[in-house]
């Protein structure tokens, strides 16, 4: 069997938001460390962290001081720093930040980083949300990418940023290009759409026949309070079924072993891909 030992760090942030983001990148850095630690000594193949890991969720504000936290990928220090650990655990990681691209145009992005400590690409987050406590559009441009899928040492891995899970149609891409497993690195508080973390991936998981690592931050982050992050990371298998997850109000590693070859089990079962219609779907891409 095709066995597979996935890792999802959730995280709470330390320091506080009046420090630097130099500051704060230190502190998130020196915080994950034992837990990356913890996850290279159990063997985890494939390790993700949170949204915009090394960072407060910022975007309640519209402040620029925080441009400062971005930083260039893959010459950046935290990719440096993450191919150091991938290669010393022979892990594959998802490296979550802020990405300046060039002198004021920065993306949410996430890093990959292949078993062997080299850099296999990035995917930078497609959907922006424009809401109260949420104004990711004062600090991120769209990403336009074709939804890439990275032949990593272990599986064939796609990335999802927290707001594109409420898209069906990324998920479809992903699938469509490939992906075994697919990570969707969150900050998302209680509240309005906390119902929602536990319904649209494992839905979309059964749609489109693969595994999903879902990570989300944990507890409160002033001054903005806009709700408390509740982790609950977890992973969830092509039949839609949480197979494990983390704590609500805690740091934690969260250490599983999938069976990737659900994959082909539930698609040779469920053929939705056989059955798609794609020549009857124009309408859906039309510009309205």
């Amino acid at each position: 069997m095709a066995k597979l030992k996935t890792g999802l760090i959730q995280m709470s942030l330390k320091g506080t938001t009046d420090m630097t983001p130099d500051e704060i990148r230190e502190r998130m850095l020196k915080a994950h460390a034992p837990l990356i630690d913890d996850a290279g000594q159990q063997g985890v193949q494939v390790l993700c962290f949170q949204e915009v890991f090394t960072q407060p969720y910022f975007c309640p504000s519209q402040d620029t001081k925080w441009y400062d936290a971005a930083e260039a990928i893959p010459d950046g220090p935290t990719t440096k720093l993450m191919q150091a650990y991938a290669k010393k655990y022979a892990m594959v990681i998802v490296v979550p930040i802020y990405e300046e691209r060039m002198p004021g145009v920065y993306y949410n992005t996430a890093a990959v980083i292949d078993a062997d400590g080299s850099y296999l690409g990035k995917y930078s987050k497609t959907h922006i949300p424009q809401v109260a406590g949420f104004w990711e559009k004062f600090f991120f441009k769209p990403g336009a990418s074709d939804y890439p899928v990275f032949n990593t040492a272990y599986c064939k891995l796609g990335v999802y940023i927290c707001y594109d899970r409420h898209f069906p149609e990324g998920w479809r891409a992903l699938a469509l290009n490939g992906a075994e497993y697919v990570v969707n690195p969150s900050a998302t508080v209680a509240g309005l759409s906390q119902y929602l973390w536990e319904l649209e991936q494992p839905a979309s998981a059964v749609a489109n026949g693969y595994f999903i690592g879902a990570i989300n931050r944990v507890g409160w982050e002033a001054p903005w309070n806009i709700g408390e992050f509740y982790g609950n990371s977890y992973v969830v298998n092509p039949r839609g079924q949480i197979e494990a997850q983390a704590s609500q109000d805690k740091d934690e590693l969260l250490v599983h072993e999938i069976d990737l070859d659900m994959v082909r089990e539930v698609r040779n079962l469920w053929q939705f891909f056989r059955d798609r219609r794609p020549d009857t779907y124009d309408p859906l891409i039309e510009l309205n």
